[in-house]
């Protein structure tokens, strides 16, 4: 039997990184992520690994790209102005075409904002974070558990694809504790021609590079990195579905809102109202497909967030705005409660003809609930 230890999603990240084989980590400290750095300064010497506290968060982000360009298992993290400060140094990892591995705990902002849990940084990380036209593969914890798993995950999908892998998580999910097991990492090894490694004059040299002068030659390179993006949108969709067999309302939630969700639909589901919740694991690539098979059954969708609304448009879009979708928030660092959640299912429960009751105010901030 596998045993058991009680941990900090932090921690449980920097080590699983380690077993995932990572042997490099760059990064520079920030509220509520700073214990991955703290896990990584105190292992990492210990194993034989380089642990390296960056003058910036700028710094960081190239150094994660010169070792990715060597073909080594490398990572960093932040927390969302951080990963501000890391978005030109990811659109150059993109544009390379190397694998790297990203961990952004999420706080409130926008600005600096508070060291409170938030999901705002959504639409930075699903729609690319940098300039140019690129993704990135994003992956959402709901657990402690998760955090381990996801990260050898996101490190052998980084190395398949040659992409950055993102754990996207919320301030709670880094902060808070649970038992976990850290199973036999599956850790997923290919080869890497293009690598930096010397050549021992037994190969050509190999370039890595982002600098594409020749229009024709840049449009060619971004068609075929977005070729390899359908590939992972056809493979790599991760979720969970919760009593959604017979439901009648669909709540999409990822990360820590889920957890409250899956408590409001349990609670729904006593009071005769046939909810059932999607959770996004992978938000990109996002799993549109199970919501539009969805989206044929129930009459309306529930979007709970700790955002002002960004996972919601690609609800819509997934479903073709087909049925409607309601959004219930908190932000700066608030997080709903079940009742709140349910106060949500109730009224999307209550829509006629496609449309929400009139005067329906999904946010409980609207509401002045605190």
């Amino acid at each position: 039997m596998a045993e058991r230890v009680l941990m900090k999603g932090n921690e449980a990240i920097a080590e699983a990184a380690i077993r995932a084989g990572c042997r490099h980590y760059f990064g520079y400290p920030i509220t509520p992520q700073t214990e991955v750095a703290a896990y990584m300064a105190k292992k990492m010497p210990r194993i034989g690994g380089v642990f390296l506290q960056a003058e910036s968060e700028i710094a960081s982000i190239n150094m994660v790209y010169g070792a990715a360009a060597a073909g080594f298992r490398v990572m960093t993290s932040s927390s969302s102005p951080g990963i501000s400060l890391k978005s030109e140094g990811l659109s150059y990892i993109a544009g390379s075409d190397v694998p790297a591995f990203v961990v952004n705990v999420q706080r409130g902002g926008p600005g600096l904002g508070g060291i409170q849990p938030s999901q705002s940084d959504y639409f930075q990380s699903t729609k690319g974070g940098g300039h140019g036209d690129y993704r990135n593969i994003v992956l959402a914890p709901a657990s402690v558990q998760e955090m381990a798993s996801l990260t050898v995950r996101g490190f052998n999908l980084a190395d398949k694809y040659r992409m950055t892998a993102m754990i996207l998580a919320d301030g709670t999910i880094g902060q808070m504790m649970e038992p976990i097991t850290f199973e036999d990492a599956q850790v997923e090894t290919c080869d890497k021609p293009w690598a930096l490694t010397g050549t021992g004059m037994q190969r050509r040299h190999n370039i890595v590079n982002s600098l594409y002068l020749q229009p024709d030659e840049l449009e060619r390179k971004n068609f075929e990195r977005y070729e390899r993006y359908r590939t992972v949108e056809e493979n790599e969709v991760l979720y969970e579905a919760y009593r959604m067999e017979d439901a009648e309302i669909c709540v999409v939630a990822f990360g820590i809102a889920s957890r409250v969700a899956k408590n409001a639909v349990a609670k729904a589901r006593q009071e005769g109202i046939k909810a059932g919740l999607i959770r996004p694991i992978t938000l990109w690539p996002f799993p549109s497909s199970a919501l539009r098979q969805a989206a044929d059954q129930v009459k309306a969708f529930v979007s709970v967030e700790l955002n002002m609304g960004q996972m919601i448009e690609d609800i819509r879009l997934a479903i073709e705005c087909t049925r409607p979708v309601s959004l219930c928030c908190r932000v700066g660092g608030m997080i709903p409660s079940p009742d709140q959640v349910l106060a949500s299912i109730q009224a999307a429960a209550g829509c006629r003809d496609g449309r929400l009751p009139e005067g329906q105010m999904t946010s409980p901030a609207q509401k002045g609930v605190n």
